[in-house]
Parts: C-alpha cells; sequence; structure tokens
C-alpha cells in the first residue's frame, strides 16, 4: 500500500506539537487534499482538535496498547481513504514507558508505521546549541526516520542565520519556522488542554497559525517527504490465532443490530475513534445523548456507555438533572449492560466533589463518594486482569488501558487487578458483574476484542429479554 504520510513530533512536551499539527492540517484542506488525522499515545483532547479542524474522526496509534499487525491495520483503515495522513506524536520523539526505553514512544510508531518524521524544535533562545539538539535526536537510534526540522518560536532572522548551519551540519532538510504566537496559545488545566468546545476562538487561532505555516514553512517540501514514505503491507485481525472478519453488514453473526446509549457532551467526551468504530463493527448501533440536558435515554437502547471527560467542571448541572440520573439508576436496577470509565464512573458514585470540594449528588449505582486529591492519583499504562468471571470475560482475562485523574473513590472496585508495566506496581480496580463494568481505567478494546464482543452480546441478550417481556 502506498500511503503518503507524516509524523509531527518534537524534542519534548510545549515544543508546539499540536499548534503545528493543527495549523497544518488546516492548510491541507486549503490545498483540497483529504486528509487522515491520528495522535500517538493515548491522548483524548488532541483528536478533538483534529477534528475542530478537519470535521473529521482522528483515531490514536498506541503501540502499547496495540502490536505492530493491529497498528498497522488500524492506520491503513483511515489512510487507505485519505490523499495524506499526518499523525501527532506525544510527549518528546523517543520518551515512551520509562527512561530507559522507546516503547510506547512516537520513534516506535514511526518505526512500525516506516512514517518520515518532520521533528519540531522550540528554538527560542537556541543559536548553536539547536545543531547540537538536532543531533542527539538523529543519532540517538539506528534508523531515527527523520527527515526535516521546523524551527518553533524564532524570529525570521533567527532562522535565515540557523537554518543554513543545521542544514550544513547534520545533512537535515530545515522546513522552516514559526514565530512567537502568544495570541494563539491554548489553554490548558489540571487534565491537559482544554476541550476545543470550550474555546469560543479556537477556529479563528487554528486560521491564523496556517497562515503563518504557508507563510514561513515549505508545505510543497513536507508533502514531498510524505510521498517518499514507504510502502506498508496489506494485514487484517487475527483473533485467537483466526482471521477474523468484524463487519456486521457481512457476518451474520453480528449482523443483529442493538442499540447502545453513549453519553457525549461537555462533561462526556472522552473517547477512542476505533473503540466506537470497533463497537460499531460488531453490530451497535450507537446513539448519543447528554446526562447533563437529556431527560431520557434514546428510546429502545439496550446497553449504555459512559465515558470519560470532566463531570467535576459541570456537578451542578449533573447533579440537577435528576430525571437522567433516576434513568440510569433505572437501568443498572433492571441489569441493562453498562460500561463507565473514569468520569463515567464518578457520575455512577453517589456524591462527587466538584474542584471547591462542594458535594453534589449523582445516580447512586456506586454508594460511595468520589473526592478531588489535587493532585494525580493514579497515572499510565496499565493491563487490567480480570479477578473472576463477569461481562467483560472469564477470569485471567487481559486488556490494556490507562488511568489519569485528579479523583479517589471510597469504592475502587475490587473485580480486577491494574498491573503497571514494569510489573513493580499493582492495585484493585473495577466493579464488574454479568452486566456492569466500572471503574478508573479506560481501556483499549483492540488489545482484546473479546471484551468488546461480550459487551455488545450482552446487550443484544439484555434485548432479546426485553423483547419477549413486551
Amino acid at each position: 500500500m502506498k500511503l503518503p504520510r507524516i509524523l509531527i513530533s518534537a524534542v519534548s512536551s510545549g515544543s508546539g506539537k499540536t499548534t503545528f499539527t493543527c495549523g497544518l492540517l488546516e492548510v491541507l484542506k486549503r490545498h483540497n487534499l483529504s486528509v487522515s488525522a491520528f495522535k500517538c499515545g493515548p491522548d483524548y483532547i488532541d483528536p478533538m482538535f483534529h477534528r475542530t479542524v478537519l470535521d473529521l474522526p482522528s483515531k490514536n496509534l498506541d503501540s502499547f496498547f496495540a502490536d505492530k499487525n493491529t497498528l498497522l491495520y488500524l492506520f491503513a483503515e483511515s489512510a487507505v481513504k485519505a490523499d495524506i495522513s499526518v499523525i501527532e506524536g506525544v510527549m518528546g520523539y523517543y520518551d515512551g514507558l520509562g527512561f530507559d526505553t522507546v516503547r510506547a514512544s512516537s520513534y516506535e510508531v514511526a518505526k512500525d508505521l516506516k512514517t518520515p518524521v518532520i521533528l519540531i524544535l522550540n528554538a527560542k533562545g537556541m543559536a548553536l546549541s539547536a545543531v547540537a539538539a538536532i543531533k542527539g535526536f538523529l543519532e540517538l537510534e539506528e534508523k531515527p526516520q527523520i527527515k526535516g526540522v521546523v524551527l518553533n518560536r524564532v524570529t525570521k532572522m533567527t532562522y535565515m542565520q540557523l537554518a543554513p548551519v543545521i542544514e550544513e551540519r547534520l545533512g537535515i532538510r530545515v522546513l522552516g519556522f514559526l514565530p512567537p504566537m502568544p495570541d494563539c496559545q491554548i489553554e490548558s488545566r489540571h487534565l491537559g488542554l482544554v476541550t476545543p468546545k470550550e474555546l469560543a476562538d479556537i477556529k479563528s487561532k487554528i486560521c491564523k497559525i496556517a497562515d503563518l505555516i504557508e507563510e514561513n514553512v515549505n508545505v510543497d517540501l513536507l508533502l514531498e517527504i510524505a510521498g517518499e514514505a514507504n510502502e506498508l503491507e496489506e494485514t487484517n485481525i487475527m483473533l485467537d490465532n483466526e482471521l477474523i472478519d468484524i463487519d456486521c453488514e457481512c457476518n451474520d453473526k453480528y449482523y443483529n443490530k442493538v442499540k447502545i446509549a453513549v453519553a457525549y457532551d461537555k462533561a462526556f467526551c472522552f473517547y477512542y475513534e476505533d473503540n466506537l468504530n470497533l463497537l460499531r463493527k460488531l453490530g451497535a448501533e450507537l446513539q448519543f445523548f447528554s446526562p447533563m440536558y437529556d431527560d431520557k435515554l434514546p428510546e429502545n437502547c439496550s446497553g449504555i456507555l459512559l465515558g470519560g471527560g470532566y463531570p467535576e467542571l459541570y456537578a451542578d448541572i449533573l447533579s440537577n438533572n435528576r430525571c437522567m440520573l433516576k434513568e440510569i439508576k433505572s437501568a443498572y436496577d433492571n441489569n441493562m449492560p453498562i460500561i463507565a470509565e473514569c468520569g463515567g464512573f464518578l457520575y455512577l458514585h453517589k456524591q462527587i466533589e466538584d474542584l471547591d470540594h462542594k458535594l453534589y449528588d449523582m445516580a447512586g449505582v456506586i454508594d460511595s463518594k468520589a473526592v478531588y486529591t489535587g493532585k494525580l492519583s493514579r497515572f499510565g499504562y496499565i493491563d487490567i486482569n480480570l479477578k473472576n468471571k463477569q461481562m467483560y470475560g472469564d477470569k485471567g482475562e487481559v486488556i490494556r488501558g490507562h488511568e489519569f485523574h485528579y479523583y479517589e473513590s471510597e469504592s475502587n472496585g475490587c473485580c480486577a487487578k491494574a498491573v503497571k508495566p514494569s510489573g513493580k506496581r499493582e492495585w484493585e480496580c473495577m466493579h464488574g458483574n454479568n452486566f456492569f463494568e466500572a471503574g478508573f481505567p479506560h481501556l483499549y478494546y483492540y488489545s482484546n476484542i473479546k471484551f468488546a464482543m461480550n459487551y455488545v452480546n450482552s446487550c443484544r441478550e439484555y434485548n432479546e429479554k426485553y423483547c419477549k417481556m413486551l
């Protein structure tokens, strides 16, 4: 498969990856190119910014969550439909699971997908030191994949003097620069960037960034580098060493549709696009609703998915919507299959604190209180091991995910065990039974497709029982 593609990475977090990527996506749209967008790592918010620019879904590529074959499958699934694919890196280019490994880094994704890389360097206050920084990135690994550099937060005068030195000493192409842009800064909060929906002027900011890229960056050269990417082999998904065709339109096993209510508003917006797409492939018809503003669940739904987000910021609105809280509790009491991750898990508590430690009543499915700690309680990648048979699967089944939260619960659950990749730390997590799964972990379904299959099949069984009752 000949798939033009580029990965935008950086020396470190805060170097301008998201700023440059969003501006570049807007530029490519102006050139009437069809674009597919991706984000390395488990991040939810950067893909939201991609969607704001493209008005198309953006997907995650994570080499801890997915093996090389699955990563290639998920990338190609979108890339084959586009003229060019743009992948935004995570943290610094070589930063991954730990201080001594490139595992789960942007570099590993670039290597596995044979993708050329453009390195963003925040060169503010630098002269010859910029050459030293780039040289280190070019020489750390045998095949660094880095094909070009963009200097960020420098003046045109600095760029004109520095770029020839970099090219002469290192033989790497310098594509251009971006000047300091204090009026285009994107706000952040305790879980990262503020979401695009909360920024009234985000599109005008991105358009300004795009104008500066068109003025100061050689986009034609960037497209040329993307077109030089090596061909990729075709692949498919394996389950239990058997090739599977997860497509509900042609697979009788999953042909019968089942409606699943998915919470989606400013309070609940953290979903992996591939997770949602997998549920659709397995026969789910996703019906989006707002726990903040809707009075009822979507009609004839047979399951509920409560994703992560910022319920603590909208606790008063969520608490005052008593009709929806009763709907959720009633669905649980009637054994409707429910999945709740992180923010959705908080919403199911009896009470939740906001950031000022004021308590608000919630759904009451979890008869406990969730409190704000003011610091990261648990953070990073985990393997989630089921401790007993439940809706997700049998005892001993494992799926991968991550935790990232500033909250703690009086009842985290004890139906699964979270284990850090190093194996040096573990803890109990998640509530689970034959129709319910809830806890702080965010799960990535493609790391164990059977979890998603079991959930959709539970919803289908619930629907069949409900229809018989009617």
